[in-house]
C-alpha cells in the first residue's frame, strides 16, 4: 500500500469552449476567479458529458501532476472529493476526472464522494491569438475538504511525499486563517512525509495588482503554512503578489526582474524558515527556468541560485498547468532521491532542472495528449544529466526516445 506520492485536493474538470463568453461576464475579460456553486451555469449533466466526449475537457489540479509523476514509474495516489451522480456513482465531471487518473495508473482508492456538492469545474473561454478569455473556477466539492478524512489516507498509504493542491482555493481547507492546513502539514511531517504545498489564488489581472501594490487576502493563509513546508515554489508574478500582501512597500518596477526574484526568495526564507535540521527547498519559477534557495547538508542557507532551463526550444501549446508540471518534475526527482533529500545531500540544481524538463514537455504537448511526452524516470534523468542545451523540441524528444 505504500506510495511514493500522495496528492490531495482540487479535483477539477477544466472545460474549454469558444462559446463560454459568460466566463468573461463572471470574472472579467482575461480574468480568473473562484466562483460560488450557486452561480454555476445550469448545464445538464448530459451536455457536460457530451463536451467531455468531444474533447473539450482536461483534468486540472492533480490532473496536471499525478499522471506525469506516475509515468516515470513512481507509485502515486490521489485523495480528492468528487461529486455524486449517475455515472457509476459519480457526476459527469467526477467520472471524467476519476477515469483519467485510473487510466494513468493512479491509485484512486482515497476518493471521497460528496453527497451534495458537484465535482469542481472550471469554465474557460477559449479564444484565438493572445486575447485571453475569462476563467471561472467553481470549487464545489473541493470547498469541503476535510483534513480528518484524508489523515486516514496518509495513515493507510504511508506516502514518502504529501503534496496539497492548493492553498487559497478551499473554504474548509483554508479555515482558521490557514492554521488548519498548517497543522495538517505538520502532522504529515510527523508521520515521515516530505511536504509541499502550492498557492493558486485566482485573481484579476496580476500585472495591475502588482503595480498597484494590492494585497490579496488569500496569501495571508501562507503565514502559518510556510514554516511547516519542506518545499515551496511559486511563479515570479505570484511572488510579487505574496510579498505585496505579507510585507507591502516594494516598488517592483524600479528593479530588474532578476533582482526582484532574488529579493523575494531572501525575504521569504529569512522570514519563514525555522531553525531546525530539516532540508528545505524554496524557489521562484520564471520564463526561462527558476531560482532556488535551499538548506542542505551543512544546515546553512545557500542561494538564491538561478537555474536556466536547457529545454525551452519549441512552440508552447498551452501554459495552463506549467507550474504544476514543474512541481511534478521536482517531486519526481525528490521521491527518487528521497534519502539524499532528507539528509541534505541531494543535487538541488538537478532537481530544479527536472522540474524545468517536465514543464517544457507538458506545455508543448497537445491538449489531447498532455502526458505523452513524459518518459520513465531513467530516460528523464539521463537527459537532465546530459548537460546539453537542446536546440529544438525535436532534438529533446529524440533524446528521450
Amino acid at each position: 500500500m505504500m506510495k511514493d506520492v500522495l496528492i490531495l485536493n482540487t479535483a477539477v474538470a477544466d472545460l474549454r469552449r469558444p462559446d463560454f463568453e459568460f466566463a468573461d461576464e463572471l470574472v472579467g475579460k482575461g480574468g480568473l476567479a473562484k466562483c460560488k456553486t450557486e452561480d454555476m451555469p445550469d448545464y445538464s449533466q448530459r451536455q457536460i458529458k457530451e463536451w467531455i466526449e468531444q474533447g473539450f475537457a482536461t483534468a486540472g489540479g492533480p490532473g496536471n501532476t499525478a499522471p506525469l509523476i506516475a509515468r516515470t514509474g513512481l507509485k502515486v495516489a490521489v485523495g480528492v472529493n468528487l461529486g455524486k451522480g449517475e455515472y457509476d456513482g459519480l457526476d459527469a465531471q467526477g467520472r471524467f476526472f476519476y477515469d483519467v487518473m485510473t487510466t494513468n495508473a493512479i491509485d484512486m482508492s482515497q476518493t471521497h464522494i460528496h453527497p451534495e456538492l458537484p465535482t469542481g469545474t472550471t469554465f474557460i473561454h477559449s479564444t484565438s491569438g493572445d486575447d485571453r478569455g475569462g476563467i471561472a473556477y467553481f470549487p464545489n466539492a473541493n470547498n469541503d475538504f476535510d483534513f480528518e478524512v484524508f489523515k486516514g489516507a496518509v495513515e493507510r498509504l504511508k506516502p514518502s511525499i504529501v503534496y496539497y493542491m492548493y492553498s487559497g482555493l478551499s473554504d474548509r481547507g483554508d479555515a482558521n486563517e490557514g492554521r488548519d492546513l498548517a497543522d495538517f502539514i505538520r502532522w504529515c511531517r510527523s508521520n515521515g512525509a516530505v511536504t509541499i504545498v502550492d498557492s493558486h489564488t485566482l485573481t484579476g489581472n496580476p500585472f495591475e495588482l502588482i503595480e498597484k501594490g494590492v494585497a490579496v487576502k488569500e496569501y495571508r493563509l501562507l503565514e502559518p503554512l510556510l514554516p511547516e513546508l519542506d518545499v515551496f515554489f511559486t511563479s515570479c508574478d505570484e511572488a510579487k503578489l505574496i510579498e505585496n500582501t505579507l510585507a507591502p512597500g516594494r516598488s517592483w518596477s524600479t528593479f530588474e526582474e532578476r533582482e526582484n526574484d532574488i529579493h523575494f526568495l531572501e525575504f521569504l526564507t529569512e522570514r519563514f524558515w525555522q531553525k531546525d535540521s530539516r532540508t528545505k527547498l524554496f524557489g521562484v519559477t520564471v520564463g526561462d527556468g527558476a531560482y532556488e534557495r535551499h538548506i542542505g547538508i551543512d544546515e546553512v542557507a545557500v542561494g538564491p541560485n538561478r537555474i536556466i532551463s536547457r529545454f525551452m526550444a519549441g512552440e508552447v501549446v498551452d501554459l495552463v498547468g506549467a507550474g504544476d508540471s514543474f512541481r511534478a518534475g521536482l517531486i519526481s526527482y525528490i521521491a527518487s532521491h528521497l534519502d539524499s533529500f532528507k539528509d541534505g545531500s541531494i543535487d538541488f540544481e538537478e532537481a530544479v532542472q527536472m522540474g524545468n524538463l517536465f514543464a517544457s514537455l507538458f506545455i508543448k504537448a497537445p491538449l489531447g495528449d498532455r502526458y505523452g511526452n513524459i518518459q520513465p524516470y531513467g530516460k528523464m534523468l539521463k537527459v537532465v544529466q546530459s548537460d546539453v542545451t537542446y536546440p529544438s523540441f525535436d532534438a529533446l524528444r529524440s533524446a528521450l526516445d
